[in-house]
């Protein structure tokens, strides 16, 4: 029987070496590597950080039901000064801890107490060398400011060129001349709407608005907003 598959496959293992010290199948491997795709670790790539941060956070706020405006500086240095042994997923974890324990609309250290441990005996230990299983501190971190949520400015494309104006949550019904909007119309603004809300992740979206993805892609369509779902970065954000 003849089928038509493609696997995906991935490890935060060297595999080359591991088929050099005969700890992987050097066939597999060969049939598994034909196009590869290295996703750097997130200490590697601390300028994701603040992004990641907002992006988590606009989610678990609303699922959650709290508004947050802002991260402390003090609270997204320590962010990113942190190595994320556990990459993306453990620092999606972290914000929705901070999300749960936040008891006013700024995020500060008060809500990230495992980092702050993990992180305490290395700001006032003596410069001496790490032992080889000890996870080092990042010293190159870059100096944060404030993450303010509310004033921040879209960031992406799509949401740039579709973002509703401040008054945006309310919707008008009527037009100019005091008739009822057409249906069509007013769906399209409040699909308009939720896309700026939820900044572009479509996923999000469609579960807000309660109906299913492909109905979404298609209702965008219609409108002429198809390109958007090429800034869904909710599918596109590495778990590694």
């Amino acid at each position: 029987m003849k089928i038509d598959v493609r696997i995906v496959s991935a490890t935060n293992r060297n595999l080359i070496a591991d088929v050099k010290e005969g700890r992987f199948r050097e066939d597999l491997f060969y049939r598994l590597h034909v196009f590869p795709i290295t996703v750097p670790p997130l200490r590697d790539r601390p300028e994701d950080i603040p992004d990641l941060v907002r992006h988590f956070l606009v989610r678990f706020a609303a699922e959650e039901g709290k508004r947050i405006r802002a991260v402390a500086a003090d609270a997204l240095r320590t962010l990113n000064a942190y190595p994320w042994p556990g990459n993306v997923r453990q620092l999606e974890n972290a914000v929705f801890r901070a999300v749960v324990l936040a008891e006013s609309d700024e995020i500060g250290m008060q809500e990230f107490p495992q980092l702050s441990l993990h992180l305490a005996p290395r700001m006032s230990a003596p410069a001496i060398a790490p032992a080889a299983d000890e996870m080092p501190q990042r010293h190159d971190a870059p100096h944060a400011a404030p993450l303010i949520l509310d004033e921040a400015p879209a960031t992406s494309p799509h949401e740039r060129a579709h973002a509703m104006p401040s008054d945006g949550d309310a919707l008008t019904l009527t037009d100019p001349a005091g008739n009822v909007r057409p249906l069509d119309e007013i769906e399209a603004d409040v699909i308009r709407f939720a896309i700026a809300r939820y900044r572009g992740q479509m996923s999000e979206v469609a579960r807000r608005l309660r109906i299913g993805r492909s109905t979404l892609y298609r209702k965008l369509d219609e409108i002429g907003l198809g390109s958007a779902r090429t800034s869904e970065s909710d599918e596109t954000v590495a778990t590694g």
